[in-house]
């Protein structure tokens, strides 16, 4: 069985307040880098965000990496909602749970959420000019497939190899559904929306792998 989570503590005030500051940021940049690409300054970000520029550079090493936060906050939150799905007596199949928590994850469930996506759209394309903003997209990414295989590996019996591919389908799954929707000009919900591509990326990538779909013994 799943091992009961061990009890968090609250982060401090200052902690707290750190990490606000931080999103503040994140969104600012994110806001900038949508509306007028790679051109954006590290500055711009800082006086927009109404920080001084050496908080800045506290929090940041450059201006592409002051997206990270925003990025990492959804992929957190999938995989969060996964283990949360696929745990209890009750708990749907590891291969159903993963396509259930991605479809969550990519539908906006009020106007902040979809803010979000509408972000992420705009970064992405303003991408193809900016290759340190696309390596930032893709490191979140292969973090997220690193936190993601330890939840597997407690939802499954399957072995290393197995829990590793799907682990890599998932999260390729995820990040291809978004880069496709970004792409067009498609509203956030319907058959072309982000939820309903991660779904069918998902049942295609994890075809092969039949342990998803065993209960852990």
């Amino acid at each position: 069985m799943p091992t009961e989570p061990r009890p968090t503590t609250r982060p401090s005030l200052t902690e707290r307040r750190k990490a606000d500051t931080q999103m503040e940021i994140a969104r600012t940049a994110a806001a900038l880098f949508a509306e007028r690409g790679a051109t954006v300054t590290a500055e711009e970000i800082a006086r927009t965000a109404g920080v001084a520029l050496r908080t800045f550079y506290r929090y940041f090493r450059t201006k592409e990496d002051a997206v990270a936060p925003l990025l990492a906050v959804g992929v957190r939150q999938w995989i969060d909602s996964l283990a949360a799905q696929a745990t209890g007596p009750d708990a749907a199949p590891v291969r159903a749970a993963l396509e259930q928590a991605a479809r969550q994850a990519l539908t906006p469930a009020d106007e902040p959420a979809a803010e979000a996506l509408r972000r992420t759209r705009g970064l992405l394309r303003a991408m193809p000019a900016s290759p340190a903003l696309r390596a930032v997209w893709h490191r979140v990414h292969h973090d997220s497939e690193e936190a993601l295989m330890p939840v597997l590996a407690q939802l499954t019996d399957a072995g290393q190899l197995e829990v590793r591919l799907a682990a890599a389908a998932a999260n390729t799954a995820m990040r291809v559904a978004v880069e496709e929707w970004a792409a067009g000009d498609g509203p956030a919900s319907g058959p072309q929306g982000p939820a309903d591509l991660v779904a069918r990326g998902m049942r295609a990538l994890t075809a092969g792998l039949p342990e998803l779909d065993d209960p852990k013994k």
